[in-house]
């Protein structure tokens, strides 16, 4: 076993699937191919209210369910690629995604909605901690490369396959547009299930560590998940997170229902999700460029503060088709830095040794962000009216915008015990 751990990837896998470049080029389309259950799910809305004979926010419930469960899965999916490997996960993920997302157009009931959105979030969540998991092991000298591609393909991946749904559901129907997509989809991430791997020896050098239980030094700004939730920056950075999560959740779930309640044409929807989906995955690259030359909280400050505005003129100035085109591809342009910027933060507050188990915390905020962004909002727009839906978002993300001057103002968290010793097994 030491001496084929001591061997290239390359000699243990051959010259394709050891070459690392094609472990994180896999991983990205991987992501592509779960992007559209989130940012294609608005062009679904109306259809499936309309086929299941429901009201909207009844609809945007499952997509509150989709998240919770994309988000909430996503460290017990960590636990079972670590035990159980990649080929495997990946293919039960595959399974579940293909399933789930083709299903959701065949069902007659609510219920069935939930329950086959809910499993299809299940694969996305094993898929999305997977692509990660595996992109940065091959790429640890390369990290930042590895994790912006990621977030790049799942910020963008809806892109190519919008004109393609939008043609499905206007010619062939909801079901068949849910049927060709889940079916491609789920093909090609059991295909991808066949190339992924992590670098040879790392499971078993995981199992050795906790077997042996190495002691590393841990360095004075380190802390474990349980001081992490101890501390009021957690705390604070946590309702940031929630607060401005809102607003880019409501652009995503809400966009064809807003768009068709203020009178937007069907191709300009079409054209404003493509943008948004533009918008989400640039802002994830351009707004960490920014953020290196004026600092984090800096660029959370500039780029909060115009989400803000933004999503409270939207229902405003948004009737018609260029504007509204323009504001929710800005709104989502704003929105997506957050995926760059709260794990940078993250590590900076609470070191890197549990990095990854600490932005799982963190990370849960979204989950909570779904509940108003999805059911609640459709609720309110119907019993009240737009502007207040986007109003409120408006201030979530006004908000986040304040802490973001707050935080750093904060004495830096402390924990006792420091420098001490802890188990190597559980570093990030």
């Amino acid at each position: 076993m030491e001496n084929e751990r001591s061997l290239s990837p390359k000699e243990v896998y051959g010259p394709f699937l050891g070459n690392r470049w094609v472990q994180l080029i896999s991983a990205v389309v991987a992501m592509i191919m779960i992007a559209n259950l989130q940012y294609a799910w608005t062009l679904f809305t109306t259809p499936l209210k309309a086929e299941l004979g429901t009201t909207l926010p009844a609809i945007q419930y499952a997509f509150t369910l989709f998240i919770m469960f994309e988000t909430f899965v996503q460290p017990v999916g960590g636990f079972l690629l670590d035990k159980f490997g990649s080929r495997l996960m990946f293919t039960v993920a595959g399974i579940f995604v293909g399933l789930g997302w083709s299903m959701m157009g065949q069902v007659h009931s609510l219920a069935a909605l939930y329950f086959f959105y809910a499993m299809a979030g299940t694969g996305a969540a094993i898929i999305y901690g997977g692509s990660i998991s595996v992109s940065i092991r091959w790429f640890s000298d390369r990290k930042g490369l590895a994790t912006g591609l990621i977030a790049a393909g799942f910020g963008m991946g809806a892109l190519p396959f919008i004109p393609v749904i939008g043609s499905l559901l206007k010619g062939s129907g909801v079901a068949s547009a849910f049927m060709s997509t889940g079916i491609f989809q789920g093909a090609i991430v059991l295909i991808l299930a066949q190339i992924l791997r992590y670098p040879p020896g790392y499971l078993e050098s995981l199992k050795s560590k906790k077997e042996k239980s190495t002691k590393v030094v841990m360095m004075e700004k380190d802390f474990r998940p349980t001081e992490t939730l101890r501390t009021p920056h957690f705390w604070l950075i946590w309702l940031m997170f929630i607060s401005i999560n809102v607003g880019g959740l409501i652009i995503t779930a809400q966009t064809k229902p807003f768009g068709k309640h203020v009178g937007i044409t069907a191709a300009a929807i079409l054209i404003a999700v493509s943008a948004q989906n533009l918008g989400n995955g640039l802002g994830r690259f351009g707004w960490g460029w920014i953020s290196d030359r004026l600092g984090r909280y800096r660029t959370m400050f500039i780029a909060f503060l115009a989400n803000s505005i933004l999503l409270f003129f939207l229902p405003i100035l948004g009737h018609n088709d260029g504007m509204y085109i323009v504001l929710t591809a800005l709104i989502m342009l704003t929105w997506g830095e957050i995926f760059a910027l709260f794990p940078a933060v993250n590590a900076d507050l609470f070191g890197t040794a549990y990095a990854a188990t600490n932005y799982g915390f963190l990370y849960s905020a979204k989950g909570f962000a779904s509940i108003f962004a999805g059911g609640l909002a459709a609720w309110l727009a119907i019993h009240y009216n737009w502007q207040v839906v986007f109003t409120a978002a408006a201030f979530f993300s006004l908000f986040a915008s304040i802490m973001s001057l707050v935080v750093p103002k904060l004495p830096k968290p402390t924990h006792p015990g420091i420098p001490r010793e802890t188990d190597a097994s559980h570093t990030a």
